[in-house]
């Protein structure tokens, strides 16, 4: 919320600077700005498929709201690693059978809801886990398919950060555009008095003080916020990849959630004693359900 702050302070102070230039700046605000957002959508659906169109939106609320992943969930995340490649070395794979087929009604994704509904989080668990039961013999295959599954999950998710980043270099062109329509209305009415043509230039103007403002303090920012939560978010996925391949490559399953938590960021990363505790929680509570 600390970006939706900083948004709302640039838009009080430089708006409410731009009122006081007077009243006739205030009556033309509203319609330059519907004039810019409207060729601003359109440019964005243009020039992409839906799929990032509406990815591309979404990343403005995504920028104000931050990442989606807290150290807590990393901590869920692990733990819900652990209980299921110590379950797949106790019992085989077929053990986790049920879990990783119908993870919806799984009691072990149970406990980590957040990362049972993220479906790129189910989906890299669950269908690792499928390929590795189905061909054991190289562990390599099942590292090549995260790695695959990661990349076209961020590649796709990079195409709206794209989008967004060129939408902020079409806004200054688009305030030129809609400066020159206010021109075009003012020439038409050249011979009013000066007041009248000085405020339609005036609200000619706003168009290309608009495009930059909108390009330069909203836009492009949040374009670049979005892609560090793009980047973030990732991460999620290769602490799953780093723990699985553990497991692929035949490490004990406390190893292979302690190789994973090395490679989550410090600002994210739970300690090494939060993971000792939460595990040795969640022991006890399967064995006093086992009782």
């Amino acid at each position: 919320m600390v970006q939706f702050a900083g948004l709302l302070a640039l838009i009080i102070l430089v708006f409410g600077t731009l009122l006081t230039a007077g009243a006739g700046i205030a009556h033309a605000l509203p319609f330059e700005l519907l004039l810019l957002s409207g060729a601003a959508f359109g440019t964005l659906i243009v020039g992409n498929s839906p799929a990032v169109s509406a990815e591309a939106l979404s990343g403005f609320w995504r920028a104000m709201r931050g990442p989606k992943w807290t150290s807590t969930d990393y901590l869920s995340g692990l733990v819900l690693l652990h209980r299921l490649i110590s379950g797949a070395q106790r019992g085989g794979l077929v053990s986790i059978e049920d879990d990783v087929e119908r993870p919806e009604v799984s009691a072990i994704f149970a406990d980590a809801p957040r990362l049972r509904d993220d479906l790129a989080v189910r989906e890299l668990i669950c269908e690792t886990f499928r390929l590795m039961g189905l061909d054991l013999s190289d562990p390599a295959r099942a590292e090549a398919a995260m790695d695959s599954r990661i990349a076209a999950h961020y590649e796709a998710r990079q195409k709206a950060v794209g989008a967004l980043h060129t939408l902020a270099d079409t806004l200054p062109a688009l305030g030129i555009v809609a400066a020159v329509i206010g021109i075009i209305r003012a020439m038409s009415v050249i011979d009013q008095a000066p007041s009248v043509i000085g405020a339609m230039i005036a609200a000619a103007l706003l168009g290309t003080f608009l495009g930059v403002f909108l390009a330069y303090g909203i836009v492009g920012p949040v374009a670049n916020r979005y892609g560090q939560i793009v980047d973030d978010e990732s991460a999620f996925l290769d602490m799953i990849r780093a723990a699985l391949s553990g497991y692929a490559a035949g490490y004990p399953a406390r190893a292979c959630v302690e190789l994973a938590r090395a490679g989550i960021s410090s600002d994210v990363q739970p300690s090494a004693d939060a993971l000792a505790h939460a595990l040795q929680a969640q022991r006890f509570t399967e064995r006093q359900a086992a009782a």
